[in-house]
């Protein structure tokens, strides 16, 4: 499964992605909003773990690959999240440091809610996140998504839940093609 962008290729996981994963869940300043950096058994648990969710639903997080270099530089993608103890379809994605604050988790991030909406029946889409990941909700809102949820939550305290609905998705599609 290949998705494009002006930019970006987001494609299936492969093991051999594990060092350049490696090298973005370790660091801790990518990671301040988890419980903690990811271990090195963790980084091969969660290849494995997309690559069960391609062959059980048909996605997962998907590898984000710059089309000028060649070079991963993070994931995005759609899991199933226990958003306040609901199983919801939620958005994720990780973005290497050096390449923050480029538009690439916003770029990935619309082009797996086009997909998500073009090839599933899913009504709404979420992202959920820690309530001090300014960033990831920043990303979140740039996806169109709305702020729907504030809730404890055990891992991260408290938790924001973001979504887009289909039709919220319908309405700006119109508005973007009508401009053009």
């Amino acid at each position: 499964m290949t998705i494009e962008t002006d930019r970006l290729l987001l494609r299936d996981y492969t093991v051999d992605d594990y060092e350049a994963l490696y090298e973005i869940m370790s660091d801790p300043e990518t990671m301040r909003h988890y419980p903690k950096p990811f271990d090195e058994e963790k980084t091969r648990n969660w290849i494995q773990w997309n690559l069960d969710n391609y062959r059980k639903y048909g996605f997962g997080l998907w590898a984000v690959i710059l089309k000028d270099t060649g070079a991963f530089i993070g994931d995005c993608g759609i899991t199933l999240q226990s958003i306040d103890g609901e199983m919801l379809p939620e958005i994720g994605y990780h973005i290497h440091k050096k390449h923050w604050r480029k538009g690439y988790g916003s770029e990935a991030a619309k082009a797996v809610r086009d997909w998500v909406f073009q090839h599933t029946k899913y009504e709404a889409v979420y992202s959920y996140m820690k309530y001090t990941n300014e960033a990831s909700y920043r990303t979140a809102m740039a996806n169109g998504m709305r702020k729907v949820k504030e809730y404890p939550d055990e891992k991260n305290g408290i938790s924001y839940a973001y979504a887009i609905t289909r039709s919220k998705w319908e309405e700006i599609r119109r508005e973007h093609h009508a401009n053009y």
